[in-house]
């Protein structure tokens, strides 16, 4: 378990290598200074495939935890940009809530508290007002299951003008009022779709249940360097530190996995990232270290 007294700061799996082991991406992670790591269950069926783990292998994986020290208390669940709630076809929203169940059993099981959802109607559809209304009427039954399991889901501020804002993200929570509903705000997302990322902060921070740090910049949010986008870390540190924010970062980034790479390399990788991020919010005020 890491230090509660400090800031906890994650890093995304994406980030370590994919030919890793579960082993080896929780030993690169507390190599390099992490407190724990986001499992990712995306769209692909290599990790779809993960809903379905046999109670052994999550066992293997929680004896890692144990002899790694590295957690994992977040998941992030975007296999929903296949399968969405929203679709107009009746076996793509059945699938979608078969996702939603096995992942709250999931998290169950493994001791993750918070699933991040992919805040999208619909991905590879057209979005209506039809796409809308399934997709709170999907939230509003996940948020029921979730609830009776204990867990939390929280929507990402995504990449898409859907939900790209905090501002957007609160008509659902006003819709679904429930403890075990909340978002999970992302600084490059949120600065690529609003001129005033610090006010969005101060409307969302009661419902905020964790926070990614990543960089972009206009029309990219993925695989930008840090220190080459466009996010103002250090003011919005220096925002969240004045909200009194002392909940979990995640730093999220992918993995050159066109190459392979020793788990030197990828521990490099990751820690430099670590660097950047602690180094914004030391100068913010806000410390990473107890």
């Amino acid at each position: 378990m890491y230090d509660i007294k400090k800031n906890p700061l994650g890093i995304y799996e994406k980030a370590i290598p994919n030919d890793f082991s579960w082993k080896e991406k929780m030993q690169a992670a507390k190599a390099a200074g992490f407190d724990y790591i986001e499992i990712s269950i995306d769209e692909s069926d290599e990790r779809l495939a993960r809903l379905d783990w046999s109670d052994q292998e999550i066992d293997e994986i929680r004896s890692y935890m144990e002899e790694t020290g590295i957690v994992i208390p977040t998941m992030c669940l975007s296999g929903h940009r296949r399968f969405p709630f929203g679709s107009k076809d009746e076996a793509t929203r059945e699938k979608a809530f078969e996702i939603m169940e096995k992942g709250i059993i999931l998290a169950q099981k493994l001791g993750v508290r918070c699933i991040q959802l992919a805040t999208y109607d619909v991905y590879y559809e057209e979005s209506d007002e039809e796409t809308k209304r399934r997709f709170l009427d999907g939230m509003k039954k996940s948020v029921e299951m979730a609830s009776r399991a204990g867990v939390i889901l929280a929507m990402e501020i995504m990449d898409t003008p859907f939900v790209g804002t905090i501002l957007r993200a609160m008509h659902y929570i006003k819709e679904i009022p429930s403890p075990y509903f909340k978002i999970y705000p992302d600084m490059g997302n949120l600065t690529q779709f609003s001129n005033d990322v610090e006010s969005e902060f101060e409307l969302g921070i009661a419902q905020t249940a964790a926070i990614h740090v990543k960089e972009t910049k206009p029309g990219v949010f993925k695989n930008v360097p840090f220190g080459e986008g466009t996010v103002r870390f250090t003011d919005i540190f220096k925002k969240l530190k004045e909200l009194n924010y002392t909940g979990m970062f995640l730093i999220e980034m992918w993995a050159d996995n066109s190459r392979k790479q020793t788990m030197e390399e990828a521990v490099k990788t990751i820690k430099d990232a670590r660097l950047f991020v602690e180094d914004k919010m030391k100068k913010a005020g806000m410390k990473h270290e107890a």
